[in-house]
């Protein structure tokens, strides 16, 4: 594939554009600044210009992205650049499978789309939580691509403040290398995308909140004990001969996201 030429100092040459770098179309002098994204295209902000969609055109004009040249270096790089390209190369990967590959799957919520929720650099990777209409996972991409990924697969378990937490090795030729902890599959019990975002938000902060940590206990074994805990709860609802009655009297069981938010779902 040929490399693309941008028409300003750095020749076409991505390595030497700053993540931080803002481009201005020399048609009409649009600058597209990678803190504020593009909201015409819905790229979201700190996305660097050399991270855009392979189809991006300049919004004001429809100019091609060979006509961008280097405005200036714009702010000066920091952590957040290097994560927000990882979260929306992985929002777009996540999309086309959403649109091609799960597209009429039973499994799939059609009131709930994809999105990352709270993406950080987290020692060599970046950590965040990946909502999707068929599972809800947090998910950990390399910040390096150097960065030699376990066998596709494989499982490890992560230490964080709040307790162990078991990852699956996973691979995309859209994405690269990455590792996911399901926290919610399928994922029906969410109405609406403002309560998974939500949830999302909240795992984020639990994660890291060591007063909720069982020692001893990898969290996903806890979280399979409260489970069946709820499970044999629930138990002589359905052998009762009146499950009406028997549930008015009974306290409601906690759901799944409660295990994360620290309260009931209305």
């Amino acid at each position: 594939m040929e490399q693309a030429r941008f028409e300003g100092s750095y020749l076409g040459d991505n390595r030497r554009i700053p993540p931080t770098a803002r481009m201005e179309c020399k048609i009409c002098w649009h600058v597209y600044d990678p803190a504020e994204g593009c909201e015409t295209w819905q790229v979201p902000a700190g996305t660097p210009f050399t991270a855009l969609p392979s189809e991006w055109r300049c919004p004001s004009c429809d100019g091609e992205r060979a006509q961008f040249m280097v405005l200036d270096s714009g702010a000066a790089p920091t952590e957040a650049d290097a994560v927000a390209p990882l979260a929306a190369r992985l929002e777009g990967a996540f999309r086309q499978i959403a649109a091609k590959d799960m597209a009429g799957v039973p499994v799939v919520n059609k009131a709930l789309g994809v999105q990352a929720v709270g993406f950080r650099a987290h020692g060599e990777r970046a950590l965040g939580v990946l909502i999707t209409p068929w599972f809800m996972n947090l998910v950990l991409l390399p910040l390096d691509d150097g960065l030699v990924a376990p066998v596709v697969g494989s499982k490890r378990l992560v230490d964080f403040p709040s307790g162990r937490y078991e990852f699956v090795q996973g691979h995309d030729d859209r994405l690269g290398p990455w590792e996911g902890c399901s926290l919610f599959s399928p994922m029906f019990e969410f109405k609406a995308m403002a309560d998974a975002v939500e949830v999302a938000e909240a795992v984020m902060v639990s994660l890291f909140d060591p007063e909720i940590r069982e020692d001893g206990a990898p969290t996903g074994e806890i979280r399979r004990r409260r489970e069946a805990e709820i499970a044999a709860a629930e138990a002589p609802l359905r052998e009762a001969p009146s499950p009406e009655a028997v549930a008015a009297e009974a306290p409601a069981a906690p759901s799944r996201r409660a295990l994360f938010t620290g309260g009931t779902t209305p």
